[in-house]
């Protein structure tokens, strides 16, 4: 099963992976990779598609600066917008990313109506929120990838700790993507195993601290961009559950209409995603600790939403 077309907006380092994930993967008959600049997106499609010969792909990448090639794609996969810089903050970035995320889901509503947009530019949940009201898309059709590279990350710093294969951990961590995300220490295990019998709770803790600071810890790294290997392969595991309609249950932002207790915001929460996008949010049992945790992450969501001024 494969997608006709799937474009990926932004030609940067996450966008250009995920193009080049997409492409592997054949999760599309053509992958489109757009971007404002001129030169970059076709250099970077033209190098893809050479590579195809070796990895042994038929997926057609092509880049471009007119939103026309990627008319009636499938799905987008939106990466657009300036990266973070040390010590600047996801919010930082909020008034710049908002008006690019803005103008580009105009644009993929116009070309593309019935599309999927998985939104991957930061801040994440509240780019979500701008992509949702520009296109008037149902919230089934825009979903935010936060949970699932927080997820992963949570999940390999597990492994590195306790030195075991990271196919064994299981994990969710919920929320808002940033500082008030919220790993479910209840839900966490290895082998089915509750992490509270390899643990214990000072060494669990200095897990989900890193897992909260796991960007900014490879933004210090880096110290002229942000991640984009990680993050890639999240979005692309999300596109891969929907082209494939495999009701995966994996943690995304999605808008919120009473679940968990809130409506009208974006929250990383457990989604099942499948053909036509997001097919149910789960609700589970939090700890009073993780209920007031995931309130806490919901009230800066919310205030960063006000900023902007929606």
């Amino acid at each position: 099963m494969s997608a006709n077309k799937i474009t990926v907006v932004g030609a940067g380092h996450v966008g250009a992976s995920c193009a080049q994930r997409l492409a592997e993967k054949e999760l599309a008959r053509e992958v489109v990779l757009i971007d404002i600049v001129e030169g970059i997106p076709q250099g970077k499609g033209l190098d893809q598609w050479e590579s195809a010969p070796v990895e042994g792909f038929d997926s057609l990448v092509i880049g471009s600066n007119d939103y026309a090639d990627a008319k009636d794609s499938d799905i987008f996969i939106v990466t657009a917008g300036i990266a973070r810089k040390p010590g600047m903050s996801r919010d930082d970035l909020l008034k710049t990313n908002a008006g690019i995320v803005e103008s580009v889901s105009k644009e993929i509503a116009r070309v593309a109506p019935d599309s999927i947009i998985i939104m991957v530019s930061n801040p994440l949940d509240v780019m979500s929120y701008v992509a949702l009201k520009a296109t008037g898309f149902p919230r089934e059709r825009v979903i935010g990838m936060a949970g699932v590279l927080d997820t992963a990350r949570y999940r390999s710093f597990i492994a590195l700790e306790l030195d075991v294969s990271v196919e064994d951990i299981q994990a969710l961590v919920l929320g808002g993507h940033g500082d008030t995300m919220v790993p479910l220490v209840s839900y966490t295990t290895i082998a089915g195993i509750p992490i509270t019998q390899f643990l214990d709770s000072d060494r669990i803790e200095a897990l989900l601290e890193r897992t909260r600071k796991g960007g900014a810890e490879i933004v210090a790294h880096l110290k002229t961009g942000s991640a984009y290997y990680a993050p890639s392969a999240a979005a692309v595991q999300m596109t891969e559950a929907i082209v494939k309609n495999k009701r995966r249950i994996l943690p995304c932002a999605a808008y919120l209409e009473g679940e968990f207790g809130y409506e009208g915001i974006f929250l990383g929460v457990p989604c099942k995603l499948g053909e036509g996008g997001l097919q149910e949010i789960i609700q589970v049992e939090l700890t009073e600790d993780e209920g007031k945790a995931l309130e806490n992450s919901a009230r800066a969501v919310r205030e960063t939403i006000e900023a902007l001024g929606h």
